[in-house]
């Protein structure tokens, strides 16, 4: 059911754990399932990320796409982190299971809230980047009323 990769990056997880005084902090859930993931950023002056740390309480495929999503980040520039993708991270775990999808999406919502968060605490734009949501589900129910 899941590939070799994810069951590593489950079993051991990488980045695990919290940065004190982070540049950036996102936390996003998902209602439907429980899962809630929470990733610190450190960014320099040069807007390069220094370090990344992840904490989730979720299932196996979710702290395997925390794992991943933190190994594709680090190191990377704002722009550079803003184009990592749910696809991506499902893409670096050799695929996820459709009923795992979520997760990834999840760690890439996630990335975005610790973006915001540093944009907001340093009174910057960054481009492409929206207001988080809480919930990755928020206003599904509206859309799917509108169809």
């Amino acid at each position: 059911m899941y590939t070799e990769k994810v069951m590593d990056h489950f079993q051991h997880p990488r980045n695990m754990g919290e940065i004190e005084n982070a540049s950036g902090v996102g936390t996003v859930g998902n209602a439907k399932c429980g899962d809630i993931m929470r990733i610190y950023l450190d960014i320099d002056e040069n807007q390069i990320i220094r370090d990344v740390k992840f904490k989730t309480f979720g299932c196996g495929a979710a702290v395997a796409t925390s794992s991943m999503a933190t190994e594709l980040v680090k190191g990377k520039n704002i722009k550079e982190a803003m184009e990592v993708t749910n696809k991506a991270v499902m893409e670096a775990l050799d695929g996820l299971p459709p009923v795992k999808v979520h997760c990834s999406l999840l760690a890439e919502e996630a990335i975005h809230a610790a973006l915001w968060d540093y944009a907001q605490k340093n009174g910057i734009k960054i481009e492409g980047l929206e207001k988080p949501k809480s919930d990755i589900h928020e206003g599904e129910e509206e859309e799917e009323e509108e169809y």
